[in-house]
This record gives C-alpha cells, sequence and structure tokens, in this order.
C-alpha cells in the first residue's frame, strides 16, 4: 500500500518571483531511506475559456520563452492577493481587454505533481466582449484571435494547440459543454 513520505527538512534553493525552487528531503516508508528533491513552489494559475455570443473563442498568440515557439492559448496567469475567481477576470481583460459573464470554474488541475506544489483552475466566461485595451506587462507580447468553438478540436488534432493547460481546460470545457 502506498503511503505518504515524511518530509524532513525543507529549504528554499533558489527565489525567481514568479516561482522558488525547493530543495527537500523525504523518508521513504517503505525503504527507510532518505531521498533528495527539488520541487518548484508557486502560487496557483488560472486559465480562462472566453466564448463571444456568436460562438468565438477569445485567445492569444505570443512567444514563449521555453519552446521558442509562438503558441496559440487561452488567456491566463498566476493568481497574485485575490481570489481564483478575480484572477481569472483581470488576466482575462489584461490580456485581451474583453470582459464578460457568468464566470464558471470548469475544473482545476495539478500541471505537474512531480515538481510542482499548484493548481491551474479553469473557468468559462461567456458573452464575452471587448471594452478596453490590453494592458500587458513589460516582458508579454500578445495578439487577440477568434477562434470558432467548432474548430478548436481539430486544432488540438493538428498541433496547432499544444499547450497542455489549454488542452485541459478545453477537456473540461467540452466535458460540459459538448459540441453538437
Amino acid at each position: 500500500m502506498i503511503k505518504e513520505w515524511e518530509l524532513i527538512e525543507s529549504k528554499l534553493d533558489r527565489d525567481y518571483r514568479v516561482f522558488r525552487i525547493k530543495s527537500e528531503m523525504a523518508l521513504s516508508p517503505r525503504t527507510n531511506r532518505v531521498g533528495s528533491f527539488y520541487t518548484i513552489d508557486t502560487r496557483d494559475w488560472v486559465n480562462i475559456v472566453p466564448l463571444t455570443s456568436n460562438g468565438e473563442v477569445v485567445m492569444i498568440r505570443q512567444y514563449r520563452h521555453g519552446s521558442k515557439e509562438i503558441t496559440l492559448e487561452i488567456p491566463g496567469g498566476l493568481v497574485d492577493d485575490e481570489d481564483h475567481r478575480e484572477a481569472a477576470l483581470r488576466e482575462l481583460l489584461e490580456e485581451t481587454g474583453y470582459v464578460g459573464e457568468n464566470v464558471q470554474l470548469l475544473g482545476s488541475v495539478n500541471p505537474n505533481p512531480a515538481i510542482f506544489n499548484n493548481l491551474c483552475h479553469t473557468y468559462f466566461v461567456k458573452n464575452v466582449k471587448k471594452v478596453a485595451e490590453k494592458s500587458l506587462d513589460p516582458d508579454e507580447d500578445i495578439e487577440v484571435v477568434h477562434m470558432p468553438i467548432h474548430e478548436v478540436p481539430s486544432l488540438i488534432e493538428r498541433g496547432m494547440i499544444n499547450h497542455a493547460l489549454v488542452v485541459i481546460g478545453f477537456y473540461f470545457y467540452f466535458m460540459k459543454y459538448p459540441l453538437p
């Protein structure tokens, strides 16, 4: 029977503003040996599936330094000192200039439980409308694009949408709102 490991020590290794690396030692209940691990400590994230009244998803294109490519994603980001729902609405407005109604939590996942301590929460916002210009961080370059919701499965299948947290966000959406 699998059991939780006993945490022996946890100390900050490095702080990188949006996440911290921790060096941890934990005792295996199976072997009674101490293992060394690195974990990433970060705040929760939010993703938003914003849908217009005519069935288009307000998506974003942006350059990602990790993959060195321009990705097609839904808006999202870090939760600051706020409610997750409020963070979703803030990120939607900042990255796209859009607001909407009937904000609904679709689901939450742990991005990678082997190393991360946080969750990513996906929200659905319907009847979104542009009310402002984007308000981007200095290190963000974002292009807003509209995609018909019925084209999203094909975009995922063809690899045009390949960000795992975006794919799971659409999975949550289509589980609740299947295409006809």
